[in-house]
């Protein structure tokens, strides 16, 4: 089944070096039984909307399109998703530091995660905003990528050090396409969490916790079969048109390994039958 360890397609997620998500944060993991427990509740008839909210105007060679993220979210998680009109930011008030190891300005994302509360439509089952500033989560932290509150249906994430420039490294002709797969990556993991996937420590997993950039790239797209497991059982999708369109998303945007993948994935699963990705 869908659900089975292909160890052909999914590997053990490796023992952690130093400086990596596991080797700084202990984790036991979260099992099925714990899943069905604990999650939030699934979305519904009417609460079934992703809504993304920007915080700001993106810079188009600082960016990846709004629209090109809302595609993904909408394949991958198989719900309506939506772009609302960007909060203006002289409504709310985020609390802001300059990082010293950067000397970027930096949001601190409690805040924005409080906001986001008073912004949910009536037919959300969540919302996301998306920032090209950087965020920061507690005095302590150097950085985060993203940050969801789960009981809050609320999540943020920052695109800015996705971005080659960020670091220094000039960017050559392919860095679009390296900032639109580093921002689809953070966001669905972020998503993820809204909908009550720990980070997962069995496999390598879209859903894997990370500590770095390099770290992030790493992790693959795709959901390990256990996760992949507990969000079927709270969505109730259909899996393999779930994967036909993830499939034309990574073909539209050029994403080869990922579309090779899933090409494998698919073949396993139909064995022989009559089935085709187109």
């Amino acid at each position: 089944t869908a659900f089975d360890p292909d160890p052909e397609l999914f590997t053990p997620l490796p023992p952690p070096q130093p400086g990596d998500w596991q080797a700084e944060h202990l984790e036991s993991g979260q099992t099925f039984e714990e899943f069905d427990k604990t999650a939030p509740p699934p979305p519904d008839k009417i609460k079934r909307v992703i809504y993304l909210q920007p915080l700001e105007h993106f810079i188009p060679e600082q960016s990846p399109p709004l629209e090109l993220l809302k595609s993904y979210v909408q394949a991958y998680y198989t719900l309506p998703v939506q772009v609302l009109p960007m909060l203006i930011q002289e409504e709310e008030t985020f609390t802001t530091r300059f990082n010293e190891h950067t000397g970027t300005q930096q949001f601190l994302t409690t805040d924005i995660l409080l906001a986001l509360k008073h912004y949910l439509p009536v037919d959300a089952f969540c919302i996301i905003a998306i920032t090209m500033q950087d965020l920061y989560p507690d005095p302590d932290w150097n950085f985060v990528f993203g940050q969801a509150s789960v009981e809050d249906r609320v999540s943020v994430f920052s695109i800015v050090r996705h971005d080659p420039a960020f670091y220094g490294i000039p960017r050559d002709e392919g860095y679009r396409n390296v900032l639109l797969r580093r921002s689809c990556k953070v966001l669905i993991h972020e998503l993820g969490h809204l909908f009550g996937l720990f980070h997962c420590i069995s496999y390598a997993c879209s859903q894997n916790g990370s500590n770095h950039l390099q770290e992030n790239d790493a992790r693959p797209m795709h959901l390990c079969p256990e996760c992949l497991r507990k969000l079927h059982h709270r969505v109730g999708f259909d899996i393999m048109k779930r994967y036909r369109d993830l499939y034309h998303f990574y073909r539209q945007v050029g994403f080869e390994e990922e579309m090779q993948w899933i090409q494998r994935r698919f073949a396993k699963l139909v064995q022989g039958r009559m089935a085709s990705l187109e």
